[in-house]
């Protein structure tokens, strides 16, 4: 991408016909890099499936109340699938992510409830499938420029649009091909479960959104890139 500023070179003539050419900014790893971030990603993610995600009471009732913790009725999974794409890019965010779910299929129990061939079955696959997408997107716009809270935050979130999308899809689909028997999911479940998987989960992913904003800004800043 390239920006364009005016330049009146010919004090007669319309400045809006005299441009100079600037590049943007854009911020590069090397391959080394990325591929410590990938494996630290994918490690992050793993073990974040199954870590509760919790939220401290405000700063201002620590003397007051002492400090407790409030559940957020999630994991962390989301947020180290997003942190990864806001620390190394789109390459680190799709390298950990397939890698993560190639290895849940593989039989290795990494995923919320196992793993194996089998768990494309699951409704949840579909938001883990999502995790690819949202990464490379996540990382893709995170690294467009230097990092500021800001951009960092939308690019976080986009990515946890995308991957909500990704699932709801799956949802349907898996509803139409009826692979149990028994169905997991018909059509006058389909929306309790996209309630489950989606709306009631969002408030508390969009906490750890801004907490993956603020985290990867700092990291950033202090690695200087």
């Amino acid at each position: 991408m390239k920006l364009q500023f005016p330049v009146n070179i010919n004090p007669n003539s319309d400045q809006s016909e005299q441009t100079t050419e600037l590049p943007t900014e854009t911020v590069k790893l090397s391959l080394l890099t990325e591929v410590l971030l990938s494996v630290i990603g994918l490690l992050l993610t793993i073990f974040s499936t199954f870590a509760e995600a919790f939220i401290t009471n405000p700063p201002w009732e620590w003397m007051s109340k002492g400090v407790y913790s409030h559940s957020l009725g999630i994991t962390y999974q989301i947020g180290a699938v997003l942190l990864t794409g806001c620390l190394g890019g789109k390459n680190v965010g799709i390298i950990s992510q397939v890698s993560y779910i190639l290895l849940g299929l593989a039989w290795l129990p990494i995923f919320a409830h196992g793993g194996g061939w089998d768990y494309w079955k699951e409704p949840s696959f579909g938001y883990i499938l999502g995790f690819i997408p949202g990464a490379w997107l996540c990382g893709m716009m995170a690294f467009r420029s230097k990092a500021k809270i800001e951009s960092l935050a939308l690019s976080a979130l986009s990515g946890l649009g995308v991957i909500h999308l990704c699932g709801v899809i799956y949802l349907i689909i898996l509803t139409g091909l009826k692979p149990s028997n028994p169905p997991i999911l018909t059509w006058a479940n389909l929306p309790e479960a996209v309630l489950n998987y989606s709306i009631w989960a969002l408030p508390g992913q969009v906490i750890l959104v801004c907490m993956v904003a603020v985290l990867a800004f700092f990291i950033r800043k202090t690695l200087f890139y």
